[in-house]
């Protein structure tokens, strides 16, 4: 009963005139974005920090949430329309729903995917707000010992997940807890790593590195990827109204893809890529004419589309109780948080109940907007794949530099942003993922914090970290997941060298 009072809060300040504009500006920032290859909600996020400074905090993170789902609808619109998904959850879409363009259903493909993102967002934001207050309860259980053991695991899920290479996650990771350690430890009053720069001993500024990695790194790195050639966009013919047989062949697909999506979303591990591949799955095994599916499968496009908007729900229940991100975005979000002054976690609960619970309700009214800015609106969001390259991301270059300089009105953080911008674009070339930089900037001083507190109570004892239930299993995951790839791949190799010697014996023995 709480929560549902909480939440009617909630909708008392979602529905503000001042808030619902900004949710309606974040909804549709958001489908642009999304739209638009190669420009996701890590980066659209990063690029308006700091133009938000400014903004009230419970206005900013309306926008940043409606921006967040809006990318997640609008995905769908260049992966049917282009066969180029511009989010990673939007790549099974791609392989049905372009196939459905092709054969002049393209309208069918858009409407089963906005309608599916509707019931999965609607269920995955209700699935919110009963998992978070219940999230936040186990929070109210840790102590310094355990918030450090938190952060372990946060930091080595983030390397960990969020890459292909475990070595390059770590290498991402080392090298935003170096930033975080830029300026004067708040302990001693001695200045770290600040080369004698003045301006450095406040720290680096978060929103400038979270600028220079997502907007500068990944505008250049598409940039320099770009083909200057005209891509073909299938044009959008017929109604939009889904035929009887669409709808009996969607809404199943759209339910089990919301039960998928929502639990991974909430897992260190989970995301949107794995819970839109076992509905493609799920779906392809469960229908009755599994050869259509990769030829125009209808199911093929609701379930996968209904996992990926219902993952984006789940993303935010441990990122607002707990304040462990789980998706780049997340990471980004957290450094939103840190712009602000507040840490995601128990307190953010008890102390600015406004934006928590505001936030949540502004989801359920988000996805009502978005629906009717895909359904009805879609061919003019297909007008936006007209827009010249060059033009995009020139602008973006432009506004993230403005941006940052307006944060302090300091050209060092220009010099910084570009640098960063520079190792981001880098970092992308030699596919090292960014995520882990950003995270290990906000939470490795934290951690180091919680680590000091720790050790005060303790008199040093470092067993405290270990004794404690909660701790130790914390601890113990963020061991196995580093320890785990390392030792499947070390089988595999093992298995992998044994299998050619005994490949040889065999085909030696008929020649013996």
């Amino acid at each position: 009963m709480d929560t549902l009072a909480a939440l009617g809060h909630g909708f008392s300040v979602a529905l503000i005139p001042y808030n619902l504009m900004w949710a309606l500006i974040g909804v549709t920032v958001g489908t642009a974005v999304g739209v638009l290859p190669g420009i996701g909600p890590a980066l659209t996020v990063a690029l308006l920090l700091p133009v938000t400074y400014s903004l009230e905090p419970t206005s900013a993170f309306i926008m940043f949430a409606g921006i967040y789902y809006g990318a997640m609808y609008g995905g769908s619109t260049t992966s049917i329309l282009l066969n180029a998904p511009g989010e990673s959850g939007s790549i099974v879409t791609a392989i049905d729903g372009h196939a459905m363009a092709r054969q002049g259903r393209g309208a069918q493909a858009l409407a089963t995917a906005a309608i599916g993102s509707f019931v999965a967002g609607t269920i995955g934001t209700a699935a919110l707000t009963f998992v978070a207050p219940l999230m936040v309860r186990v929070a109210l259980l840790f102590g310094p010992a355990e918030y450090f053991a938190l952060m372990i695991l946060a930091l080595t899920t983030v390397t960990a997940v969020l890459g292909q290479s475990l070595a390059r996650g770590l290498a991402s990771l080392l090298l935003g807890l170096a930033l975080g350690l830029v300026g004067i430890d708040m302990q001693t009053g001695q200045a770290r790593l600040a080369l004698g720069i003045p301006e450095l001993l406040d720290g680096i500024d978060t929103v400038v590195v979270a600028v220079g990695l997502f907007a500068v790194g990944e505008t250049l790195y598409v940039a320099s990827r770009h083909r200057f050639e005209r891509e073909e966009i299938y044009d959008l013919k017929g109604s939009f109204w889904m035929s009887r047989e669409d709808w009996k062949r969607s809404w199943k697909p759209w339910l089990r893809g919301t039960l998928l999506g929502f639990p991974f979303g909430t897992l260190p591990s989970g995301g949107s890529e794995i819970p839109t591949f076992l509905s493609y799955l799920a779906e392809k095994r469960l229908s009755k004419t599994p050869e259509e599916f990769g030829k125009g499968a209808i199911e093929a496009v609701a379930g996968p589309e209904a996992a990926n908007n219902a993952a984006a729900a789940g993303v935010l229940a441990p990122l607002l109780s707990l304040g462990l991100p789980t998706s780049a975005t997340a990471a980004i979000m957290l450094a939103a948080f840190q712009q602000y002054g507040l840490q995601p976690g128990p307190s953010l609960f008890d102390n600015n109940p406004e934006l928590v619970w505001g936030m949540i309700a502004s989801l359920y009214v988000g996805n009502v907007l978005l629906l009717l800015l895909n359904l009805p609106l879609a061919g003019i969001w297909v007008k936006l794949l007209l827009i010249p390259r060059p033009w995009l991301y020139a602008g973006i270059l432009v506004f993230a530099t403005l941006g940052s300089y307006t944060l302090n009105n300091n050209v060092v953080d220009l010099v910084i942003l570009w640098i960063i911008g520079l190792v981001g674009f880098g970092m992308r070339v030699l596919n090292v993922p960014v995520a882990p930089c950003v995270v290990g900037l906000i939470l490795g001083p934290l951690a180091e914090q919680q680590f000091r507190r720790a050790l005060v109570i303790s008199q040093g004892d470092l067993s405290v970290f270990v004794s404690h239930p909660i701790s130790a299993v914390l601890l113990a995951l963020a061991v196995l997941l580093v320890a785990g790839p390392l030792l499947l791949r070390r089988r595999r190799a093992a298995d992998g060298g044994a299998s050619p010697s005994a490949g040889a014996s065999s085909a030696d023995s008929p020649a013996a």
